[in-house]
């Protein structure tokens, strides 16, 4: 019935072991490292998806932001970025929304921190997560500049995305994200684990990732 009960309520499955402890039962779901060699397949997986989204960025991470894999295209898009944000654990919020980060980069900064201050607050509903409470204080801590807290006006993705718009040398990237995770998972840090695939909102910057 906890069982049941948790899966109606879409409760993830870390927070699923918390309930049957509670109700005097043994946890059912396994966490593993991504390294164990159990779940090997799955680490192939998520290589074989970040390669083949080459040459655009795309990255995995774990349920606190942190980074665990990452394909070719991104790195060239940290370049400038404060070396200390760089020593791991990576938590790639922080690596957004640093004054030594991307941030001074991003054009429409005000619409990208409130897109990511959303996902992260479903995210706390969800879980209740202390570490994510406590990200969340520490992002909403760093200083915007006056000149980006209006930021340059959006540009309309016919309404059905909010674009993450970089400066990169003399001109601007624009992107639209994803999200993947695994469909049916039964271990926890598999369960935990998404995919963010960037894709060029437009042909200038395909062509500029491409070259």
């Amino acid at each position: 019935m906890v069982l049941r009960l948790a899966e109606k309520l879409d409760v993830p499955l870390r927070e699923q072991n918390e309930l049957l402890v509670a109700a005097g039962f043994a946890p059912v779901f396994p966490e593993r490292p991504l390294d164990d060699p159990t779940l090997e397949t799955a680490r192939r997986a998520i290589d074989l998806v970040l390669k083949g989204h080459e040459p655009y960025p795309a990255l995995a991470v774990d349920r606190h932001w942190t980074l665990v894999a990452a394909n070719a295209a991104v790195a060239p898009l940290l370049e400038g970025t404060d070396r200390s944000l760089h020593e791991p654990p990576v938590n790639v919020l922080r690596m957004s929304l640093h004054p030594g980060g991307l941030a001074p980069r991003i054009v429409n900064i005000a619409e990208w921190r409130s897109h990511l201050f959303e996902r992260l607050r479903r995210q706390i509903d969800l879980t209740a997560d202390q570490t994510l409470i406590g990200l969340l204080e520490e992002l909403r801590s760093y200083p915007v500049l006056e000149a980006q807290k209006a930021g340059e006006p959006s540009v309309d993705y016919a309404g059905v995305v909010v674009p993450f718009r970089l400066r990169a040398g003399d001109g601007e990237l624009a992107f639209f994200s994803t999200t993947t995770v695994f469909g049916t998972p039964v271990d926890i840090t598999l369960s935990e684990l998404a995919i963010e695939a960037f894709f060029p909102a437009d042909e200038r910057t395909a062509a500029a990732l491409r070259r």
